[in-house]
């Protein structure tokens, strides 16, 4: 990968963490949440704006959200395309697009790519998300559409 700045850390550690990454994240895609839980680790602190809207700190691992995930997402595929990759220190950026399509929930499979920033935190156990920001903008969108979704009228 040209696109990788680092400073601060080992040579090799961050086109480790960019091939681990885009190994695990079509486990999301498949409906293989649990797969995907064992994979990427989570910070207790960590922050996330869902292409829903919004956000939420921390994020629901329990068996019970493990089970209606895997039921909400099912049958798809993809691959991430890594924009750029950055780290500095114990930080870890990665600007990317999530290529995929599926089924999710219950709709009919179709494209539901995602522009995506995530930042890793280098902890004793190895690299945790502290901080994930995805939204559906891959193509873009005309100023109307924008209009309504930022004054909440699609909700």
């Amino acid at each position: 990968m040209n696109n990788h700045a680092q400073h601060g850390i080992e040579s090799g550690d961050l086109d480790s963490l960019v091939r681990h990454h885009q190994g695990a994240m079509p486990l999301w895609a498949r409906g293989q949440i649990a797969r995907f839980f064992q994979a990427v680790r989570h910070a207790d602190d960590m922050t996330l704006m869902s292409p829903f809207g919004a956000y939420s700190e921390g994020i629901d691992r329990s068996p019970e959200r493990i089970a209606v995930l895997e039921g909400y997402f099912t049958g798809g595929e993809g691959h991430v395309e890594v924009i750029r990759a950055l780290a500095s220190g114990d930080l870890a950026v990665l600007v990317t697009i999530e290529h995929q399509h599926g089924t999710i929930g219950g709709l009919p499979d179709q494209d539901w790519s995602l522009r995506v920033t995530v930042v890793y935190r280098r902890e004793a156990e190895g690299w945790k998300v502290v901080h994930r920001h995805a939204d559906p903008l891959v193509r873009g969108i005309e100023l109307e559409p924008l209009a309504e979704l930022a004054r909440g009228a699609r909700r």
